[in-house]
């Protein structure tokens, strides 16, 4: 065997070498960025049926819950007030009109049948509601509050992902769409996520 043949097959072993460790590299880049985009879109759902809840929880109580197993309870056993409004006008004596407003309370409606049925969230268990999908039992961080805004007193809400999957969403960055996953703020009237 001559230098040139043992020389070939060297470079082409080694050619082979290198683009089998380059093509399983690539393949490892893809398949990780399509595991994070698949566990961000379940903390995303989580997130988004968190923010539901917790709206409807300010609209039938006037405040947010920063206590997991009161927005549970809630969940499961609350109760929308059915209203109906009906306005009177009744014409003063000297041409002004006075507008007299009428609110009847109909009945109530369970929040589980409205918001979060079966139908709706089939097998969801809502006693897992403050757990981050596929972490184990990282939890997720809820902060409420009443902050006073241009002179009046406001409900804030803040909840975010404890563990992101991510290694490039942290704190630190001064995006906020790059840092961990969210919604709402502590220091302004929103209940908008990061990944909107």
């Amino acid at each position: 065997m001559n230098w040139t043949k043992i020389l070939t097959i060297g470079l082409l072993l080694v050619a082979v070498g290198l683009a089998y460790y380059l093509g399983s590299r690539i393949k490892f880049a893809i398949d990780e960025e399509k595991r994070i985009a698949g566990h961000e879109q379940l903390v995303i759902a989580k997130l988004s049926l968190i923010r539901k809840a917790e709206i409807a929880y300010l609209s039938v109580n006037g405040h947010y819950t920063n206590n997991w197993d009161s927005l549970t309870s809630f969940m499961q056993n609350g109760t929308f007030l059915i209203t109906q409004r009906s306005e009177e006008i009744i014409t003063l004596p000297y041409g002004a009109d006075s507008v007299i407003v009428h609110i009847d309370t109909l009945g109530t409606i369970p929040v589980y049948d409205s918001l979060f049925s079966e139908s709706k969230y089939p097998g969801f268990d809502f006693s897992k509601i403050n757990i981050i999908p596929d972490t184990g039992n990282a939890l997720f961080d809820l902060f409420t509050d009443e902050i006073i805004k241009g002179g009046v007193k406001v409900n804030v809400i803040e909840v975010r992902d404890t563990a992101p999957v991510n290694p490039n969403r942290n704190e630190k960055n001064e995006a906020r769409n790059k840092k961990p996953l969210r919604f709402g703020s502590r220091t302004d009237v929103t209940t908008t996520g990061n990944w909107e």
